[in-house]
């Protein structure tokens, strides 16, 4: 499938939130490919042991869509928010079920590297990580919204940086911000 023309994925989602039922069945391919595109690529990075899969993650991210009325999506980069916290929300559910079934410490080791979520990585740093990222969110949810695309749906500078609505070098200086405050964060 042709990835879709960002133009054409915003209309159609104004077309929807307005009560155009016919956007609906020429917009649900689409935001199954972009889904499938980010959890593919999220899950390129992870451990060969996953407990989740392309099809299970897309799925379970369109169903949530689904339910939180995704015709009150604006816009691509409310889209590309949302799916992200979508999925960090599935993958943080999927890692506390694995942490309870195994109870275990030891030390934080977190990758803060884009669109390296659960590369083989403990359950436990993604929690913690997790919780870093609400903090963060109360300081400034912008940067929060960055590490969420840039991490956990792994989006190049660009692509955040048009999803956000900001310039490359804003989000270039916000990404390394957040990655040392999450690092200091973590370290505790």
């Amino acid at each position: 499938m042709v990835e879709p023309d960002k133009r054409e994925f915003t209309q159609l989602l104004l077309a929807l939130r307005d009560g155009n039922q016919a956007a609906l069945a020429e917009i649900t391919p689409l935001i199954y490919h972009e889904l499938r595109r980010l959890a593919s690529h999220y899950l390129r990075q992870e451990s060969k042991n996953r407990t989740i899969f392309t099809t299970d993650l897309v799925h379970e991210a369109y169903l949530r869509l689904i339910d939180q009325n995704y015709a009150s999506i604006e816009n691509r980069a409310h889209f590309f928010g949302a799916a992200a916290r979508l999925m960090r929300q599935i993958l943080v559910g999927k890692a506390r079920e694995r942490n309870a079934q195994k109870r275990g410490g030891g030390e934080l080791k977190l990758s803060l590297d884009e669109g390296a979520v659960l590369s083989g990585q403990k359950t436990d740093e993604l929690l913690a990580l997790d919780e870093a990222l609400d903090r963060l969110k109360t300081l400034d949810e912008r940067m929060s919204r960055i590490v969420e695309m840039r991490y956990f749906t792994g989006l190049t500078i660009d692509e955040t940086s048009q999803a956000l609505g900001i310039s490359t070098a804003t989000v270039k200086r916000e990404w390394s911000t957040a990655r040392a405050w999450l690092a200091t964060e973590l370290s505790h």
